[in-house]
């Protein structure tokens, strides 16, 4: 007798219905995760154009005109040519550093304002490694002033967690206070031990073989072999720190979301207590936000110093810098998200660059574009959304107004009924205690009340 063999079953398909209700669902989330962004760059644009048509002259016309061209020389600036959008990508990579910065510290809820402070104190210790090795091979030199200036933004960023956990110091004021200790302290070595020989406030530049390549070169010496070379590539000055800033949104994304250090994080933000209930160690997790926080902006300052022209620190740069401001808008704006930080980045470094013609060519001052910004932090910071869905609810739910079943009676209770006979309109408490209302009440021990129950009582009552 043959033996019969089970034949495999294939995988049954999901239901349509079940994969129309996923995506449905994901576009619900992606919606809710663009929706204030981009809700708050829209304001903050209204905004603008008022501005540029109060500042303007002419008829109205004419000024909401001068608005639309001065917003299309920003969009030109920005991103019109590969020349412009390289420009731009090299504003955008230090905002992604930063911005991971203080995304990464605002997940355990601490407002990390110090990323400037950790920014300066990596690119001075990278350049002071830089100075002192300069006779060393760029193999050796780069990955070490890499090194150095990560370390050197994670101690600074690490001792505010520090202060944090040990003695319970609020972190905004602790990173201001580091921020411009840094600030001075660069100074001085600038203007002192680091200081270039017959050169005012300003150190010597990197050795040669620590600088970064170009994308453009890199890509006409590697893939220019077998694809169509750039021509004039020195014009694209954006350098390979731009693609190194994409691997540090994929490390953030990863992080976050798929190791135990992620989620511990994620805990100890929304609820301290129960993350120490749980075993989690709090201060351990503070102080390891922190110092995380302080190796991404030491990060972009390393790669910013090895990478852009003059490759050198400058007296006073910082103290003047923005970067690490912008970089709380950036992170606001991205909702702490890896593809939110980079399209925010993308969005602020491209105004950056596009407003300088936007102010030669249209006329408005450059100031706008910082205008803009702080706009935008502010629509977020005020969540306007949220306010505007929960007045939408209110109009439709008062115009809708339910009815409510009544368990214990059986019937309807409409709380539209209008009174009669100039008599008040009855209560939710009248209907329910009358009529079969009353026969369902409990007696004095809580159960409901049977039919020769209520004879008897209506007997008694009679009696």
């Amino acid at each position: 007798m043959a033996l019969q063999t089970a034949q495999p079953r294939s995988p049954t398909p999901p239901p349509l219905e079940t994969r129309s209700t996923t995506w449905l669902l994901w576009l619900r989330r992606v919606g809710s995760g663009l929706g204030r962004p981009l809700l708050a760059l829209l304001l903050a644009l209204v905004a603008g154009v008022i501005v540029i048509m109060i500042t303007a002259s002419g008829s109205l016309v004419d000024r909401f005109n001068a608005a639309l061209l001065a917003y299309g020389y920003l969009f030109v600036g920005a991103f019109g040519n590969a020349a412009n959008l390289s420009f731009s990508l090299v504003n955008v990579t230090p905002l992604i550093f930063t911005g991971l910065s203080v995304a990464i510290a605002y997940r355990a809820r601490l407002f990390n304002i110090g990323a400037e402070g950790q920014f300066a104190a990596g690119t001075i210790l990278a350049a002071i490694v830089g100075l002192k090795c300069s006779t060393w091979p760029g193999w050796l030199l780069v990955p070490l002033m890499i090194v150095a200036g990560a370390l050197a933004g994670a101690v600074w960023g690490g001792i505010v967690g520090l202060l944090k956990a040990w003695r319970g110091a609020h972190e905004v004021v602790t990173t201001i206070m580091l921020n411009w200790i840094i600030f001075y302290v660069s100074d001085w070595l600038v203007s002192g031990p680091l200081q270039a020989p017959g050169q005012a406030d300003q150190t010597p530049s990197m050795p040669p073989q620590t600088n970064l390549p170009k994308l453009s070169v890199l890509y006409n010496q590697t893939l220019g072999h077998f694809l169509p070379t750039i021509s004039q590539p020195e014009q694209y000055i954006v350098d390979i720190s731009f693609l190194l800033a994409l691997v540090a949104l994929v490390a953030y994304w990863f992080l976050m979301t798929r190791t135990t250090f992620g989620y511990e994080t994620r805990v100890v933000g929304e609820n301290p207590r129960a993350a120490q209930y749980a075993g989690i160690s709090v201060k351990r997790n503070v102080v390891l936000v922190m110092a995380l926080a302080g190796l991404f902006a030491g990060l972009g300052g390393t790669l910013q110093l090895m990478g852009q022209y003059p490759y050198e620190v400058i007296g006073q740069v910082f103290r003047n810098d923005t970067t690490g401001f912008d970089a709380i808008g950036v992170a606001l704006l991205g909702r702490m998200t890896a593809i939110g930080i980079f399209l925010g980045a993308l969005l602020f470094g491209g105004m950056r660059q596009g407003g300088s013609l936007m102010q030669l060519k249209a006329n408005v001052p450059g100031d706008l574009v910082y205008i803009i910004e702080a706009l935008v932090l502010f629509s977020i910071a005020v969540q306007f959304l949220p306010v505007i869905q929960q007045a939408i609810v209110r109009r439709f739910s008062a115009a809708r107004r339910p009815t409510v079943m009544a368990a214990l009676a059986g019937g309807v209770i409409d709380l539209d009924q209008e009174p009669t006979n100039g008599a008040e309109a009855p209560t939710m408490n009248d209907q329910l205690l009358s009529g079969t209302g009353k026969a369902a009440l409990a007696d004095g021990q809580g159960q409901a009340q049977t039919p020769a129950q209520e004879r008897q009582h209506q007997q008694n009552g009679e009696a």
